[in-house]
């Protein structure tokens, strides 16, 4: 029986011992901070994506497509709360119609059932839309995604799991991977770096030189006062040139509306508010040179996001396009989330999932969303590959 360590007690992270614990494997979990998913699977939209957006072939498209069905059944299987709800993605007007055509397009080839709807079959879904025409996403649901992180580890208990337990060194003797803790060295056949937002550093303790640094961006939420304006998910048709999907409406299972994110960079990997700073974080992303050439790409994009994340004024504008009905007075600030990118030297986003593998180590240096989504796809790979 192989004894392997796991960093990380996110979605993913728990995932990945849950498939090695399935497999026969002993696992440790080892989890720095005092609870379950505190980082990006508790402050993401709850959201089971259907797989539409991405690179036919790619992890994304493949493991979204896969995850929207393994993840609702393991939640009804473990009774927790999921709905399959759909949603809309709509063209608010004509220049939008070809990547709202083109959407579709993806959606059939990624093997994503998706239906072009007109306005008005548009307004039976969600009367308060605004649209010229719209993709219609059965599969779409919202879930509780820290209630699949206790189910994963109520699977795991018969294992080692260990929260406020960081991972200060790593090295590699002999046949074993070691890892230091304040708590004692932990020895394992095997290491798996699901770290999200500090994989890239977990990788350098390693011994590693991962291929993308982390830049963690911050996406901020808003509740709508008006519950009755958004049945349930409405998306913008998305900017292929532009890096994330634009803010958009959805429905929680306790009935609330969450409005967003927007995305602007974080300065701290764990920055849920501006006030948050850690001059390591800023100086890593400073000293990054992929981070000047994303800037010069997309400095104008990235002004009328840091704006939009200033002023309320803007965030409900960019709203009232998909409802109009929408107002300044109808948000409620609603917490904040991090999202961990990975950027290339040359400035670029990584598109993919990417797990990079050395001697007795895996390493998920990419989990960005649909990773929630596809975390059990995920671990299924990721298990693989430790065999190799």
């Amino acid at each position: 029986m192989r004894h392997i360590v796991v960093i990380g007690g996110g979605i993913v992270g728990l995932a990945v011992a849950n498939e090695l614990a399935a497999r026969g494997d002993r696992v440790t979990v080892l989890e720095k901070e005092g609870r379950w998913g505190a980082h990006q699977t508790g402050h993401n939209s709850n959201v089971v994506h259907a797989g539409l957006y991405y690179k036919p072939g790619s992890l994304k498209a493949r493991m979204s497509v896969a995850g929207n069905r393994s993840m609702v059944e393991f939640a009804r299987r473990h009774d927790v709360p999921v709905e399959v709800c759909g949603k809309l993605v709509v063209a608010t007007s004509p220049d939008e119609l070809p990547r709202l055509h083109a959407l579709a397009e993806r959606a059939e080839a990624n093997g994503v059932p998706a239906e072009l709807i007109s306005a008005a079959e548009a307004l039976d879904h969600e009367p308060e839309v605004a649209c010229v025409r719209a993709l219609r996403v059965d599969s779409t649901g919202i879930i509780d995604f820290p209630a699949v992180c206790a189910a994963l580890v109520r699977n795991l208990r018969e294992h080692d799991l260990r929260l406020d337990t960081p991972a200060l060194a790593i090295r590699t003797r002999g046949a074993k991977v070691e890892v230091a803790t304040p708590q004692g060295v932990v020895r394992a056949d095997v290491l798996v770096n699901c770290a999200g937002l500090h994989s890239d550093r977990v990788a350098e303790l390693a011994g590693l030189t991962p291929s993308a640094r982390i830049v963690p961006f911050r996406g901020e939420y808003f509740e709508l006062r008006r519950r009755d304006l958004v049945r349930g998910l409405i998306y913008p048709v998305p900017d292929p040139t532009l890096p994330f999907l634009g803010v958009h409406l959805t429905r929680m299972l306790d009935g609330s509306v969450h409005c967003g994110p927007n995305a602007v960079l974080a300065l701290r990997r764990e920055g849920y508010h501006w006030r948050d700073f850690s001059a390591r974080d800023v100086l890593d992303v400073a000293r990054f040179p992929g981070t000047w050439k994303l800037a010069r790409k997309y400095a104008r994009t990235g002004l009328d996001e840091v704006l939009r994340s200033l002023s309320r004024k803007r965030f409900a504008a960019s709203l009232a396009r998909l409802v109009p009905a929408v107002r300044e007075h109808d948000l409620v600030p609603a917490g904040a989330g991090v999202r961990a990118q990975a950027m290339l030297p040359d400035g670029s986003l990584v598109d993919d999932f990417l797990v990079e593998t050395a001697p007795r180590q895996v390493h998920v240096l990419n989990a960005p969303s649909p990773a929630a989504t596809g975390s059990l796809e995920i671990a299924k790979h990721v298990a693989d590959l430790t065999r190799e």
